[in-house]
């Protein structure tokens, strides 16, 4: 027996020194520009810090609201889709040990006992049954079995369930990022519908008193009905800006408690008092694009699923080969209790097995050939994942230059507006202008006072794009699968 183990052994070795190497992980022809396109971006140099990924974790403390900063850390505990995450992470991780719990050996706990009776002697039929015999068989004792693994198939599983379980906790960064973002612009989106509000409100008091002016000149007899009616019709349509814009404020109250794992109106107490503007962020120095790609959570997800299909082509490849196997047992067989414990009770086994596919209909060709596709769609991916990556830092910069120029311009007109305005109205009232003017100068700084509020909120929004795409919002150290301690009960 000693020799047929060894044989078997020397065998399988030799087929392992002559098994053809897996194919290797399929090249990519992407280049990564050197720097950003934008040429008014602020570069990464030896002298500044870079935006690494820890730098960015916590981007919206950047805009020193408090609120905002506890929205975006309550979301990130209870938050449905981020819950989901973290469970998909867990089943990773579990199938993960589970793969690896198959390099080591197995060892079972077994015991048996078994009534045995036997015939007894039929020559007569007066004896018949004479003779029979009753016995029990008892037995205990451990089995264990063990898979060399020569052509490292079970290795290459394990390891492709690993880089799957990283890839899982990526995607569960790449989750808390956009919702970060997401709860961040909603929330400026809501202050600055609520200043919009106040904007259009304070117009509105503006024409009503323009609009007391007219109805005395008029009545007066020193303006028509005509001038009447038109001031009627501004004020009446700067009042009818005001329902919409407090409907969409309700809307977003209601989506930023959805985001936060709440009912809907949970959050009208803390959101509905108008709250300050947000200040820009200071600026941000950008670090290189390879740099940013590496601290993507999306890009390394997608990196992860790349060596992931690797690792099953190799799986797939080496089963194509023999796989060799043993096995033993070690225990007590008796034919009673009393006699276990006896020295010649003792039983064991040893088994060396090898299998070998001979026959199988080109079965395992084709597997690894779908193995060979499926990492090709991974590299691909990568690819569109990369390219993604690149177009929204550079789209971000863009736009983000744009509407500051956009900003400062709209900041001149509606100071020279809202001035234009006011020597208006004082002018009609002392009846040296004619009330058209007024009726265009207030317009004017009405729609002026508008547009600035929006271009504050694309300028705000441009920057928490800007970190999201920078990969900022997540670090491994931040994912915790653990459960929220606020994920039940009331909040306020």
């Amino acid at each position: 027996m000693r020799l047929s183990l060894r044989l078997l052994l020397s065998i399988s070795l030799l087929a392992g020194c002559a098994a053809p190497q897996p194919p290797g992980p399929a090249p990519t022809g992407l280049q990564v520009p050197q720097d950003w396109a934008d040429a008014t971006a602020p570069r990464a140099d030896t002298a500044a810090p870079r935006a690494g990924a820890s730098a960015l974790a916590a981007w919206w403390e950047r805009f020193h609201d408090p609120l905002l900063a506890r929205l975006i850390e309550e979301a990130l505990q209870a938050n449905t889709s981020v819950e989901s995450g973290r469970q998909a992470w867990a089943q990773a991780r579990a199938l993960a040990e589970v793969a690896a719990a198959g390099l080591r050996p197995s060892v079972q706990a077994v015991a048996s006992a078994q009534r045995n009776r036997t015939a007894g002697s039929t020559s007569s039929s007066a004896g018949a049954g004479a003779g029979a015999r009753t016995f029990n068989t008892l037995g205990a004792g451990f089995d264990a079995s063990w898979e060399t693994d020569l052509f490292q198939r079970l290795h290459a599983a394990a390891a492709a369930a690993g880089l799957d379980a990283q890839a899982s906790q990526a995607d569960l960064g790449a989750l808390q990022v956009a919702l970060a973002a997401e709860v961040a612009v909603d929330y400026m989106q809501l202050r600055s519908l609520q200043a919009r509000w106040a904007i259009a409100q304070a117009n509105g008091q503006s024409q009503q008193n323009t609009l007391q002016i007219t109805r005395w000149r008029q009545q007066a007899g020193l303006l028509t009905a005509l001038e009447l009616a038109q001031a009627q019709t501004a004020a009446l349509q700067t009042q009818a800006l005001l329902p919409p814009l407090a409907s969409a404020a309700t809307q977003m109250e209601h989506s930023l408690a959805v985001l936060t794992h709440r009912a809907p109106a949970a959050l009208h107490l803390r959101l509905s008092p108008p709250g300050p503007t947000l200040a820009a962020p200071e600026a941000l120095v950008l670090a290189f694009p390879a740099e940013t790609l590496r601290q993507r959570a999306d890009v390394r997800a997608a990196e992860l699923r790349v060596g992931a299909a690797y690792q099953r082509t190799v799986q797939a490849d080496a089963a194509r080969y023999p796989d060799l196997q043993l096995s033993g047992n070690l225990g007590l067989s008796a034919l009673g209790w009393a006699a276990l414990g006896r020295s010649s009770a003792g039983v064991f086994g040893l088994l060396a097995s090898v299998s070998v596919p001979v026959l199988d209909g080109g079965a395992a060709r084709a597997q690894l050939r779908a193995q060979q596709a499926a990492l090709q769609q991974a590299a691909v991916q990568y690819d569109a994942v990369v390219l993604t990556a690149l177009a929204e830092v550079e789209g971000g910069l863009v736009s983000l230059r744009s509407n500051r120029e956009r900003l400062r311009a709209l900041q001149e007109a509606e100071q020279a507006a809202s001035h234009a305005a006011r020597l208006a109205r004082q002018r009609f009232a002392s009846g040296l202008v004619d009330f058209q003017v007024v009726l265009e100068t207030q317009r004017s700084a009405l729609l002026t006072q508008d547009a600035q509020a929006s271009a504050l909120v694309d300028l705000q929004t441009d920057h928490v794009r800007l970190y999201k795409a920078l990969g900022g919002g997540w670090e491994p150290a931040m994912l915790d699968l653990s459960p929220p301690t606020t994920r039940t009960g009331a909040r306020g």
